[in-house]
């Protein structure tokens, strides 16, 4: 079997297109999708192998991977994020998989800078791209990498503070986290959801014991 047949998983990153956003909290998803979609990626012992990288296709950029040996389609919707569900319903119906088989990155707002959390359900929590994706699927039931966005002190112009920029001094942080979003994709991957939701999860339930 080739790279890009018969995917298992589609991994999608939510953000908005163009240069304008490429830095901004609301493009994390995106930040995820191209640590994944990078050309030398190790991810532990588990290598993730691109094929032909970005590519047009259902109203997103695709790139065809392996990780871990298991066939996945790595995308950024190019619908901009309040649409994102569109571009996300036409993939999984390209490639025959069922919406337990998407796993979404997407930044949140109730999350603090840094922290990542793995869910297989949940509401949109008024986050308008995952809004979208629930409306276009009929259904709540699909893994979420949630990335925390969230600083000690907020402006009240939300919309306004998700589309800025990430601020230089936190690019160590932000780069951190990322890279344990990718992580926790691929051990979803090849290990499961209850077991990543145990490994990535664990600090924040030991918070609050």
């Amino acid at each position: 079997m080739e790279i890009g047949d018969s995917p298992r998983f589609l991994i999608a990153g939510l953000g908005n297109p163009g240069k304008r956003y490429a830095r901004t909290r609301h493009n994390a998803g995106y930040l995820v999708a191209d640590t994944l979609a990078g050309p030398i990626l190790r991810m532990g012992q588990i290598p993730s192998v691109p094929s032909r990288g970005w590519v047009l296709q259902c109203e997103s950029l695709v790139c065809p991977a392996q990780i871990a040996g298991v066939n996945v389609v790595i995308a950024k919707p190019l619908t901009f994020m309040n649409l994102s569900g569109e571009a996300v319903r036409l993939l999984l119906a390209r490639y025959s998989l069922d919406a337990r088989n998407l796993i979404l990155a997407f930044d949140d707002l109730s999350l603090p800078f840094g922290r990542i959390r793995v869910r297989c359900r949940g509401s949109s929590g008024g986050h308008h791209g995952l809004e979208s994706v629930i409306r276009s699927l009929e259904t709540e039931e699909f893994i979420r990498l949630r990335l925390g966005i969230a600083e000690e002190s907020m402006p009240a112009d939300k919309a306004e503070f998700v589309l800025s920029d990430f601020p230089g001094d936190r690019e160590q942080a932000l780069g951190d986290m990322i890279s344990r979003a990718a992580n926790a994709a691929v051990m979803i991957v090849s290990d499961g959801i209850d077991k990543t939701m145990s490994v990535f999860n664990a600090p924040e339930k030991e918070k609050q014991l």
